[in-house]
């Protein structure tokens, strides 16, 4: 497939494009009184959501600037679900915010360079004088009040509260969907690291998909593992 090339202005403004539409689509669920959305589904029925990066991980669009404009925002509201699981909401306006006003300096003849060292020094600021200013979820009671304003839902949220209580915040929740109407809880002692195998070629269940050893050699670093291919030496 051919490919196609924007410059200047006209890349610009069809990026912004795209940034717009995902910042007003998401933008609606923002704070406590924010509205759903309803987002189709090939199969089952529509689904009804309030969560800002659900909704930006549905949003494709036909054209291809737009939607490069649109993923930049999907990125940025991906980042801050996988770094801290809220406020992806907050993160997409924000980027929007940052691009719009950066791509209106660009036009007025800014440096695009200074202009990006500018906002980098900015977020340091920013990100030291909210870490002074926040202050720790302390006790069941406040971690309740947390859960129920993000599942909007008091039920929900003081089961949340609950689970938090008994596994501490170093604890892992596993979330499936239920087949009935009702919350069950279920707890399992051990330790789970929130990773996957780094290939399937690990799985010794194929019916289950998991992978179980009896008496496995244990590999402790402080080095960074980024590929398969740094441990082949180790495991051949």
């Amino acid at each position: 497939m051919p490919k196609q090339f924007q410059f200047k202005d006209d890349a610009r403004s069809q990026l912004m494009e795209g940034i717009d539409l995902m910042a007003r689509t998401v933008g609606i669920t923002l704070g406590p009184s924010g509205r759903n959305v309803i987002l189709a589904k090939e199969f089952g029925p529509p689904q009804v959501c309030s969560d800002g990066v659900t909704i930006a991980k549905e949003i494709e669009l036909r054209e291809p600037f737009p939607n490069m404009g649109a993923q930049l925002l999907k990125e940025a509201a991906s980042k801050t679900n996988d770094d801290v699981g809220d406020g992806t909401t907050t993160s997409t306006i924000l980027a929007q915010a940052i691009l719009k006003n950066g791509f209106k300096n660009i036009a007025a003849g800014a440096d695009p360079m200074a202009l990006k060292r500018g906002i980098d020094e900015v977020v340091g600021v920013i990100t030291k004088e909210l870490i002074t200013i926040s202050k720790d979820v302390a006790g069941d009671e406040q971690i309740s009040q947390v859960a129920v304003l993000s599942a909007h839902d008091e039920k929900m949220g003081q089961l949340i509260g609950q689970v938090m209580s008994k596994i501490g915040k170093d604890g892992v929740v596993t979330v499936e969907e239920s087949r009935g109407q009702d919350y069950e809880v279920e707890y399992v002692e051990g330790m789970e690291i929130d990773r996957g195998y780094l290939s399937p070629y690990f799985v010794t269940d194929q019916e289950r998909m998991v992978t179980e050893l009896n008496e496995p050699y244990i590999l402790i670093t402080s080095e960074k593992i980024t590929n398969l291919e740094e441990l082949l030496p180790f495991l051949e």
